[in-house]
């Protein structure tokens, strides 16, 4: 039990930093505006700072509040999801090659679950949108999802 904690731990710690880092609404608008999003750095930049978050929104309109939410949300559920998947998962994983793998899938999954549930909360929303939303989700796992998998590769099996 004590492994499942550690490399759980551990990625868990890892989706967690890449969240609040690089979704944290300063690091977004600097990315936003001094990135190019054409350029190979510029995109991966850009996905970095998907699961933004905010303390208030933009402006009092319903639509804006709708958003702050569903972003906040998306990116709670994220950390939460790459949590459980995890935790799950990971029992009999101690470290290493199957570790990243296992980091690397979640966020995966747990993006593109994350961004599913909270696509309801926008204004209008629709079964087609929510997929496209979690689809799209599915590439932030993908080209980010490699960085918590490196780091649950360093979770250790308890003694």
């Amino acid at each position: 039990m004590a492994k499942t904690r550690t490399v759980a731990g551990a990625g868990t710690l890892g989706a967690a930093l890449l969240v609040l880092i690089f979704g944290s609404q300063p690091v977004a608008e600097w990315v936003d505006k001094h990135t190019n999003p054409n350029s190979a750095w510029g995109w991966f930049m850009h996905v970095l700072t998907w699961p933004r978050w905010a303390v208030g929104p933009d402006d009092n309109s319903s639509a804006a509040v709708r958003r702050l939410l569903s972003q906040d949300l998306r990116a709670l559920l994220l950390i939460l999801f790459v949590a459980l998947i995890l935790g799950f998962a990971a029992k009999g994983v101690t470290g290493g090659g199957p570790a990243f793998i296992l980091g690397w899938a979640a966020m995966i999954f747990a993006a593109a679950l994350a961004a599913f549930v909270t696509a309801f909360i926008l204004a209008s929303p629709t079964l087609r949108n929510a997929l496209g939303v979690a689809a799209d989700a599915s590439a932030f796992g993908l080209f980010a999802g490699w960085l918590v998998g490196i780091i649950t590769a360093t979770g250790k099996a308890g003694g």
